[in-house]
């Protein structure tokens, strides 16, 4: 079953294993990953943009997308069952160093 949400609640089948296995790779922060670029560059051309930025987990997005709206400090007005406050605010203070 493919459960879309978290990226860790599906597990892998024994073909997307061989397919992670088998893939060209390279190094995303220097743009050397095929499989990423061709990711990036299909979702720009479905979604009419001129890029587009693969963000591997829902915490990245998240930081990106506040980081983008605010700035250090800012203070943001979110309700209260919005995702990132039941799922990053608690994840957040139930750390120990927190």
């Amino acid at each position: 079953m493919i459960d879309l949400r978290s990226d860790t609640l599906t597990k892998p089948t024994p073909a997307m294993l061989a397919a992670m296995a088998s893939a060209e790779v390279g190094d995303e922060q220097f743009h050397e990953d095929p499989t990423v670029n061709e990711l990036q560059r299909r979702m720009a051309q479905l979604l009419g943009h001129e890029a587009a930025v693969f963000l591997p987990t829902a915490t990245m997005a998240n930081q990106v997308a506040l980081r983008a709206q605010t700035r250090p400090g800012s203070v943001i007005l979110a309700e209260e069952r919005t995702h990132i406050l039941i799922y990053e605010w608690e994840a957040r203070r139930s750390t120990p160093d927190s």
